[in-house]
C-alpha cells in the first residue's frame, strides 16, 4: 500500500548550481520543459500520495506556495530557519505533520515512473545496485548487512549498491534523529539512517538522477527525453536511425517549443515535401524523410515534459495520414502517366492508410495497443517510418513505379497479416 503523505526536503540552497538557484529553488528548476519536483509529485499523486510535506527555507517558502497553488498539489509548507544545520535536521521538522508510514525524497532529484511504481513498495532506504544514469564517483555509497545499512558514504571503497535519496520511513526515524540533535548542532540524513541501521530496498537499473551541478541539468534533460522514447510500435528505422536523430533535436527544443507546435511544423514540413515533387523528386524523398525523423519529435517532447494528451496523437496521427497521401499522389502525379498503372498506385495508397487504420482499430475495438498484446507485430515490416524511408531510397534512385509496386505487396500483405495475427490470438 502507497503511503499517503511524502516529505520533500528543499531546504538547501543550492550553491553548487551558482547564480541558477539565486531566485528559484533546485526544485523548482525546469528540467525538460517540466520543474524538477513537479515530475514526482505528479507521478506519486498518481500512484496514491495523497498529501506532500515541503521542508524548506524562509527565502524560496513563497516560490513553492505559488508552485503548489498553480498546479494543485495538496502540499504543507514548513519551514527550516536554519538550514546550515543539514538535511538530517530538516528531516527532524516533519515530526510534527507526520505520524504514520511516510516517503521521503530529496527536491533535486529526478526519478522515472517505473522507478517510482517499485519504489513506492519498498521499505527503508531505496538503493540501486546498478546505477546507470549517475556519476557513481559523485554518489553515496551504501555498505549493506542482513538487509539494513552498515555504512553511508560517498568516500566508500567497498559498498553494495548507491543511494537513491528516496526513502519509504516510519515516524520512529525521527526518535533516531533527535538523539543525534541531542548531541550536536548539525545532523546529516546519512548520519540518521546509518544510525538508524535502516532497512533497504534494492530497486536497480531504472531511471533517476540528481541535479548538483549546472552540467547536471544538461545531462538530466538529455536522459530525461531519451528514456521518454516510445516503448513500443516503432519500426526498424525508428528504432536505428530516426529516434537516434529525433532524441537530439528534442532536447534541444523541449525546453522552448510544445508539442503541438512541433505537430504544426512537422505536417507543414511534410506537406512542403510533397509539393516539391513538383520542382524536384530526389529532393522530395529526402525532404519527406526528414518530416518522417521529425515526426517522432511531438511525442517525445510531450512524455519528456509530461505534456501527453490523447486528442494530441489522435490529431497526430490524423495528420501523417494527410502527409502521407498527399506525398504518394502528387508523386505518382509527377512520375506516372500511364492510366493503367494508376490502379496500382491507389492498391499502395489505400494499403498505407490500412496499414495504421488496422492497427489503430485494435485499439479503438480492444482498448489496448496491438504491440503490447500481440508481439509479433514488432517484427512485421510495413511500418510509417520503413515506408517513408524506402519511397526516399525509391525517389533519389528514380524508380516511381517499382516503388509503388513494394508499397501496394508490402502494404497489404502487412494488412493481411496483422487480420491473421488477431484472428490467431482470439482463436487460442
Amino acid at each position: 500500500m502507497v503511503p499517503e503523505r511524502a516529505v520533500i526536503l528543499a531546504a538547501g540552497l543550492g550553491t553548487r548550481l551558482g547564480n541558477i538557484t539565486e531566485e528559484t529553488p533546485k526544485g523548482l528548476l525546469k528540467v525538460a520543459g517540466r520543474e524538477i519536483l513537479y515530475r514526482s509529485m505528479k507521478i506519486l499523486e498518481e500512484l496514491g500520495v495523497e498529501e506532500f510535506v515541503i521542508i524548506t527555507n524562509k527565502k524560496y517558502e513563497n516560490k513553492y506556495r505559488d508552485f503548489i497553488e498553480k498546479n494543485n498539489f495538496k502540499a504543507k509548507i514548513v519551514i527550516n530557519e536554519h538550514p546550515e544545520r543539514g538535511n538530517g535536521y530538516s528531516l527532524y521538522l516533519a515530526k510534527n505533520v507526520v505520524n504514520d508510514k511516510f516517503l521521503l525524497l530529496m527536491s533535486d532529484h529526478i526519478y522515472g515512473r517505473t522507478f517510482l511504481q517499485e519504489a513506492v513498495k519498498g521499505e527503508g532506504l531505496i538503493v540501486d545496485r546498478n546505477p546507470r544514469y549517475v556519476d557513481i564517483e559523485e554518489s553515496t555509497k551504501v555498505k549493506v548487512k542482513d538487509g539494513h545499512i552498515e555504512d553511508i558514504g560517498k568516500h566508500l571503497k567497498d559498498f553494495d549498491g548507491v543511494d537513491t535519496g528516496f526513502f519509504a520511513l516510519t515516524p520512529e526515524i525521527f526518535h533516531t534523529a533527535e538523539e543525534i540533535l541531542s548531541e550536536k548542532d548539525t545532523v546529516e540524513l546519512s548520519e540518521v539512517v546509518k544510525r538508524a541501521k535502516l532497512r533497504v530496498t534494492f530497486v536497480d537499473g531504472l531511471f533517476w538522477t540528481d541535479v548538483d551541478v549546472p552540467e547536471d541539468i544538461k545531462k538530466a534533460r538529455n536522459l530525461i527525453v531519451k528514456t521518454s522514447v516510445k516503448g513500443v510500435g516503432d519500426g526498424f528505422i525508428s528504432r536505428y536511425l530516426n529516434r537516434k536523430i529525433s532524441t537530439r533535436v528534442s532536447s534541444l527544443l523541449v525546453d522552448y517549443i510544445t508539442p503541438n507546435q512541433i505537430t504544426v511544423i512537422t505536417f507543414l514540413l511534410g506537406i512542403f515535401s510533397a509539393l516539391l515533387n513538383f520542382i524536384n523528386i530526389p529532393l522530395a524523398g529526402i525532404m519527406y524523410q526528414i518530416s518522417s525523423i521529425l515526426d517522432g519529435v511531438d511525442g517525445e517532447i510531450a512524455r519528456a515534459s509530461m505534456k501527453t494528451s490523447r486528442f494530441g496523437g489522435y490529431v497526430d496521427s490524423i495528420l501523417d495520414r494527410y502527409v502521407d497521401f498527399t506525398f504518394l499522389l502528387t508523386l505518382a502525379y509527377v512520375a506516372i502517366k500511364e492510366p493503367l498503372w494508376w490502379a496500382i498506385v491507389g492498391i499502395a495508397i489505400f494499403g498505407s492508410v490500412m496499414v495504421s487504420y488496422s492497427t489503430e482499430c485494435y485499439r479503438a475495438v480492444y482498448g489496448r495497443s496491438i504491440y503490447e498484446e500481440i508481439p509479433t507485430m514488432r517484427y512485421l515490416i510495413g511500418k510509417r517510418d520503413e515506408r517513408i524511408f524506402l519511397t526516399m531510397l525509391f525517389c533519389l534512385i528514380g524508380q516511381i513505379k517499382v516503388l509503388f509496386i513494394l508499397l501496394a505487396v508490402l502494404t497489404n500483405l502487412r494488412v493481411a497479416l496483422t487480420v491473421w495475427l488477431v484472428w490467431k490470438k482470439n482463436r487460442g
